[in-house]
C-alpha cells in the first residue's frame, strides 16, 4: 500500500501562485509515477499533471501547461505542484496520485489516492 498525504491548498486570487505538496510513504517502490488530478463541483475528475520520479519526465494537461509545474524531490518521495497565473477555473479539490506510469490521463489508471486539498481562486 501507498500512502498519500497533500498539503498547501488554499485561496489565492486569479494571477496568483499556490503550490501543493504530495507526500508518499509506505510500498513506493512500484510506484514510479505521481500525479495531480482535480474535481470541481459538479464535474468529472480531470488529470491535472504527472511525473516519473525517476526520470523526472513530466506531462500536462493543455488547460495547464505553461501555467503550472510538476516536480519531485526523490529523497523526500514527495511531488510538488507549482500553480502560477491562476485563473477562477482552476477551483477545485486537488488529489494526489500514485502509479506504475507517468503518461496516463485516466483516473482508473493511478492505484492510490490522497485524500484532497481545496484551491479556491477568486476573480
Amino acid at each position: 500500500q501507498v500512502q498519500l498525504v497533500e498539503s498547501g491548498g488554499g485561496l489565492a486570487q486569479a494571477g496568483g501562485s499556490l503550490r501543493l505538496s504530495c507526500a508518499a510513504s509506505g510500498r513506493t517502490i512500484y510506484s514510479d509515477a505521481m500525479g495531480w488530478f482535480r474535481q470541481a463541483p459538479g464535474k468529472e475528475r480531470e488529470f491535472v499533471a504527472s511525473i516519473a520520479f525517476r526520470s523526472g519526465n513530466a506531462y500536462y494537461a493543455d488547460s495547464v501547461k505553461d501555467r503550472f509545474t510538476i516536480s519531485r524531490d526523490n529523497a523526500k518521495k514527495t511531488a510538488y505542484l507549482q500553480m502560477n497565473s491562476l485563473k477562477p477555473e482552476d477551483t477545485a479539490i486537488y488529489y494526489c496520485a500514485a502509479s506504475a506510469y507517468y503518461r496516463t490521463r485516466s483516473a482508473d489508471s493511478w492505484n492510490y489516492w490522497g485524500q484532497g486539498t481545496q484551491v479556491t481562486v477568486s476573480s
